[in-house]
């Protein structure tokens, strides 16, 4: 019988604010920032020198230095975060069938994840060293490149799909992992996001846009302060969250551990902009509204948002705007994991189900952290500073993105 139910089994995470699922966490409950000056290049005279990499990381482990010459840092992330998805969910690949192998599909969201590659062979190019470029720089500057990767990686054979959707390209991706999931078409899937933009010329671009703080050089961790009236832009950020989302009767089968069930998902475009938000938040509303009418519950049951919240003026502004729409001004617990991580662009979606799905699991709603100065215009309650322990059944993960795209997903704590 048809639609069934899709849960999540498996979580990944290599984030500026802790490497592994159990750090990363901990920390964001703890209200640790992961932001810092930028240390993967100079950044010279750029006016916003801080950003949330992830630390500690040798990508050596799982490949060759030659291997890596021709791999953007996107790649060994997002490597790095799915096998610890794949084994938390119980999956042991040296046990699988050809059969098996088949039926387990990528289906990952990314903004554009060869960024580093792709300057580096323009750097190489515009230097007059031509025959130095890489045979993989048009390859492996393609987003699609990421599930390829990520498929001959652990040699699955399922379907193999990136959504680029700007920043709610995980969101998405997830959407539609769920829903091929749920309609029968496949039974499980590698999900998630990845994104490595932390370079010279992306960091330079947003310059451009001044969408990024610049008063915060010397306070790192102080730098992304989603909703507060000082709030000067986003802080760039990498990361990678993946997770395995499977059918309930299967995961059961498998004697998985069930961290959440998805229930629903909603999208929608404001066909306005190719930055701006819609300043009424209709179509932001809209979605959500289309997730919780997805998912066959009513606003009132919902008791947590993990929040886009970027820290931007507008995206924070009209967020706000249209969660009071779509839940009649009730002031409903929500949280910007962002204020601890930055802002990893594609794979922000993957980053917000995480969080969500762990908060419903643990009972626990991460703080956002950086909360001094109130704007009036944003006046949710945030969660500020400190985390909040507390039952939540049923939650909301919400994206915006460029181009005028908005997307949720809804979650519920798993009952067995």
């Amino acid at each position: 019988m048809f639609p069934r139910r899709v849960v999540i089994t498996g979580l990944g995470a290599m984030s500026p604010n802790g490497n592994g699922v159990k750090d990363f966490w901990r920390n964001t409950c703890d209200g640790k920032s992961g932001i810092d000056k930028i240390h993967s290049f100079d950044p010279g005279d750029l006016s916003c020198q801080i950003a949330g990499e992830v630390k500690d990381f040798d990508p050596g482990v799982l490949y060759s230095r030659g291997d890596l010459n021709k791999l953007p840092r996107a790649v060994p992330l997002a490597v790095a975060s799915a096998t610890e998805a794949l084994a938390d969910s119980g999956i042991d690949l040296s046990q699988f069938s050809d059969e098996d192998f088949e039926s387990l599909g990528v289906l990952i969201g990314s903004g554009g994840a060869g960024f580093d590659f792709s300057e580096k062979q323009f750097e190489i190019y515009f230097s007059g060293s031509k025959n130095k470029i890489s045979p993989y720089a048009i390859s492996n500057s393609l987003v699609g490149m990421l599930s390829s990767e990520l498929s001959m990686y652990f040699g699955l054979m399922g379907r193999s799909h990136v959504m680029a959707n700007g920043c709610a390209s995980s969101t998405d991706a997830m959407g539609y992992a769920f829903n091929t999931i749920r309609f029968g078409l496949e039974d499980w899937f590698l999900s998630g996001g990845v994104e490595a933009c932390v370079t010279p010329a992306m960091m330079c671009g947003f310059q451009r846009m001044k969408v990024n703080p610049i008063h915060f050089n010397d306070d790192p961790t102080r730098g992304s302060r989603p909703f507060n009236k000082d709030r000067e832009g986003f802080v760039l950020a990498e990361g990678s969250w993946m997770l395995v989302l499977e059918e309930l009767e299967h995961a059961k089968k498998r004697g998985a551990t069930i961290y959440a069930e998805i229930l629903g998902y909603g999208s929608s475009c404001d066909a306005y902009h190719r930055v701006a938000i819609m300043p009424d938040g209709k179509q932001s509303t809209r979605a959500l509204t289309l997730a919780m009418k997805d998912a066959q519950v009513d606003k009132a049951d919902v008791q947590y948002i993990n929040l886009h919240g970027t820290s931007t003026e507008l995206n924070d502004r009209i967020e706000t705007l249209a969660v009071k729409k779509a839940f009649g001004n009730r002031k409903i617990p929500a949280s910007s994991t962002k204020s601890m991580v930055g802002h990893p662009q594609g794979a922000s979606g993957a980053l917000g189900v995480m969080v969500t799905a762990l908060t419903l699991k643990n009972g626990y709603m991460t703080p956002t952290i950086n909360q001094e100065n109130p704007d009036p215009e944003c006046d949710m309650d945030y969660i500020a500073n400190e985390g909040r322990s507390a039952k939540v059944d049923i939650a909301i993960s919400n994206c915006i993105s460029f181009g005028s795209k908005n997307s949720a997903l809804v979650l519920k704590k798993w009952a067995d």
